[in-house]
């Protein structure tokens, strides 16, 4: 094994340390388990997880709170070869993210051997030479132990073969809420020192309206994610406390919009006799009100915006 060293616990905290502030970010593969860690650091969905890539479109923050440190989680889409506008775009979103957070976190899955995707999004964190990159090994519930030291040495090579060092390694499952912590104790040392950036309290920066927005179309993609993977888009148009209610009775009034690319989408959508349709609206009601805790009146409609993905004007004001 050698000079490299695995953790599995966390540092000797040092003698009143100074309170520490920044910015970490997680990348890697689709479904490398990016935002079930997100979640468990956070201890509340923010990261809106799906098993396909490119949903999470929006910056979504998650903010871990500790007495000596606060560590706002920047969520950046996947880096990926771009075949779009839009693909294009998301990869200078990616770029320009990880060079102004203060830690990378590179989500590698236990079970699934190294492959050219992840040497892909490697070669491309060796390029940022001045941001400590952590290389997070998840899903560890999933392999016998033998598995997870061949796993840890090939991630070691992977970085002395592309010349940088990791600042660690180390193997959790967020699913068993194993090792969580421990990857929160050793980001937090990498931060810089310097008072909270949010307030108490803050689990994410994220408008409501924008965190809404994901909850719909996460649902609307529900069941149709082969047939119509990014041609959806969510937009919140307003959000407003019904009037006459009174106090101890409110009821938040939402108007959205689920943007599709072509008229043929419509009915896949919609369903038969509006049946999809209604599903995504109760589904993704009950998530918007847990998520803000107030019962909701959700009113859905399909609208066409023809080939947004690769219109400038549409991204924009989709709010890519």
């Amino acid at each position: 094994m050698g000079a490299m060293s695995v953790r599995t616990q966390s540092p000797e905290p040092s003698e009143q340390a100074a309170h520490r502030a920044g910015f970490a970010c997680f990348v890697g593969r689709p479904n490398a388990g990016k935002s079930t860690l997100t979640n468990a650091l956070v201890g509340k969905k923010v990261a809106i997880t799906s098993n396909r890539p490119q949903t999470t479109r929006h910056t979504v923050r998650g903010i871990v709170h500790r007495p000596e440190a606060q560590l706002i989680l920047v969520d950046t889409p996947g880096l990926h070869k771009p075949r779009t506008l839009l693909g294009e775009r998301l990869n200078d979103v990616v770029r320009a993210t990880w060079a102004e957070v203060d830690v990378i976190g590179f989500c590698l899955p236990a079970n699934e051997k190294l492959g050219p995707g992840d040497r892909f999004i490697a070669k491309e964190l060796a390029s940022i030479k001045k941001t400590p990159k952590i290389a997070i090994v998840t899903k560890t519930d999933l392999v016998d132990s033998k598995a997870l030291a061949e796993q840890l040495i090939a991630i070691d090579q992977l970085g002395k073969e592309l010349g940088f060092e990791w600042a660690e390694i180390v193997p959790v499952s967020a699913v068993g809420e194993k090792q969580v912590d421990l990857l929160a104790d050793l980001l937090v040392p990498l931060l810089p020192e310097g008072p909270a950036l949010y307030p108490e309290g803050d689990l994410t920066d994220e408008p409501e309206q924008v965190m809404v927005a994901e909850l719909i179309r996460e649902a609307a993609l529900e069941g149709v994610r082969d047939e119509l993977p990014h041609s959806i888009a969510v937009v919140v148009e307003e959000m407003l406390p019904r009037e006459d209610r009174p106090a101890d009775k409110p009821l938040l009034d939402i108007h959205a919009f689920v943007y599709i690319e072509r008229p043929s989408q419509k009915g896949i959508i919609i369903g038969p006799k509006g049946k999809r349709l209604k599903d995504v609206g109760i589904k993704s009601r009950k998530q918007i009100e847990a998520l803000l805790g107030t019962p909701v009146y959700l009113d859905l409609h399909v609208k066409v915006a023809k080939d947004w993905q690769r219109d400038p004007r549409q991204l924009r004001k989709l709010g890519f």
